[in-house]
């Protein structure tokens, strides 16, 4: 498989980003290499969480089980009165309980043999800080988050195993799977790939600073080659909703996904007369099982509202969703359901409800999916649904323009790739 990366990042720029900041000095003549700093402006000062340090000492520190705020800011050496009033001051910036293990927090002295503390941030995720500023004559408190970009990137390969193993092996995150299987779920399966399929995708991935990958946001554009039949996805908004079309401007959503789970392997099919693996008897099995491991998420196939989220002996935990007058489905043998699940909750097309156990009469952890359509269980391998609206008469202009867009970016690519 081949790839291309747009702006790829040199990897020593990326760690330096993870070095320790402790103790690091810096002033305006002197470099400070070993700073993890957000930024260097038009006169060369360096800046860390929006904070000149020039003339700062910044030591990082790791949170630990059983700190709090009030522990921390004791400490450091401020009174249990001053720790209160540093606690109350920064409580709208601050939440006590959203402090985690792991997480790290950084100091900022002055870099004269008094030290005193001119800052404190508290990392609260990758990309949001709180901050809190003695420079004044009162404590001030705010947040800090640092700036999101997006760069735009370009895979491309040909199947000789699994998607998910494709990508993985060219070094490309295998995450990008699922993303291309939700894009396509309604026209390709993809546990019926074959030897020599292919695909080419454009998507972009989030940064932190221009540097650090975050995650991959959406894909932008792609090509599936199955069975020597081409598949386009092209991304377009239509009455302020984001969707994907195919190169005749039909959604590729339709009103149900073709399954509740990314990955399975179906054990049981519809049937009338099934042998029961726990009664050791005959009996009617109107769903599909699919064996998955313990705790794979399991989604919700459309949009709909909860009716039913409950324990049977049978069918152990199970969430039932009416999605309209004539569709309810059933998701049996639940490990767990989803939090916030509750009856009444509106859910929508691929939301998690539940994940994947063994409850209820069951030999293993599996899914029991079940479809009715107007009180009657049908097939959920061969049930029709109607596809999503295609693109409006007159929005073709402008989806032809992006049509346009997209096939040549990903042949721009493709050409540079060769």
């Amino acid at each position: 498989m081949k790839r291309l990366f747009s702006q790829q990042i040199p990897i020593y720029l990326i760690l330096i980003l993870f070095i320790s900041t402790l103790s690091c000095k810096r002033t305006s003549e002197q470099a400070c290499g070993e700073v993890d700093s957000d930024w260097v402006d038009s006169l060369q000062k360096v800046f860390q969480y929006g904070i000149c340090i020039d003339s700062l000492s910044v030591t990082e520190y790791p949170i630990k089980s059983g700190d709090n705020p009030a522990s921390i800011f004791g400490k450091l050496g401020f009174s249990p009165a001053k720790a209160d009033s540093i606690s109350k001051a920064s409580t709208d910036v601050l939440d006590p309980t959203k402090l985690r293990a792991g997480m790290n927090y950084s100091v900022f002295t002055t870099s004269d043999s008094a030290a005193v503390i001119r800052y404190i941030a508290f990392a609260k995720s990758m990309t949001d800080f709180a901050i809190i500023d003695f420079t004044g004559d009162s404590i001030l408190a705010y947040e800090y988050n640092k700036d999101i970009s997006l760069n735009r990137h370009y895979a491309e390969g040909t199947l000789n195993s699994s998607l998910w193993n494709v990508l993985k092996a060219s070094g490309v995150d295998p995450l990008l799977a699922i993303k291309i299987s939700d894009v396509f779920a309604w026209q390709i399966d993809f546990y019926d790939v074959k030897e020599g399929d292919s695909f080419q995708v454009l998507y972009d991935i989030a940064y932190i600073d221009d540097t650090i990958p975050l995650n991959i946001v959406r894909i932008e554009g792609a090509k599936f080659t199955h069975q020597s039949k081409d598949f386009y996805a092209i991304p377009f908004t239509q009455d302020s909703i984001f969707e994907y079309f195919d190169e005749e401007g039909n959604s590729l959503r339709k009103a149900f996904l073709k399954a509740p789970l990314d990955f399975f392997r179906i054990t049981s099919r519809f049937s009338n007369s099934r042998f029961h693996p726990v009664l050791k008897r005959y009996r009617a099995h109107h769903g599909v099982d699919y064996a998955a491991p313990v705790g794979t998420p399991v989604k919700t196939i459309g949009e709909g509202t909860v009716v039913a989220r409950a324990y049977e002996n049978g069918g152990g935990n199970y969430v039932k969703i009416k999605h309209n007058s004539v569709y309810t489905t059933t998701y049996m043998h639940l490990s767990k359901f989803a939090k916030g699940l509750q009856v009444g909750k509106r859910v929508q097309q691929g939301e998690v409800i539940g994940y994947v156990g063994s409850t209820g009469l069951s030999t293993g952890p599996h899914l029991d999916f079940r479809v009715h359509k107007n009180g009657q269980a049908i097939n959920p391998l061969t049930m029709e649904v109607p596809p999503g609206d295609p693109v409006k008469p007159e929005l073709r202009d402008s989806f032809l323009l992006e049509k346009q867009r997209v096939l040549a970016e990903l042949d721009s690519f493709c050409i540079n790739n060769k």
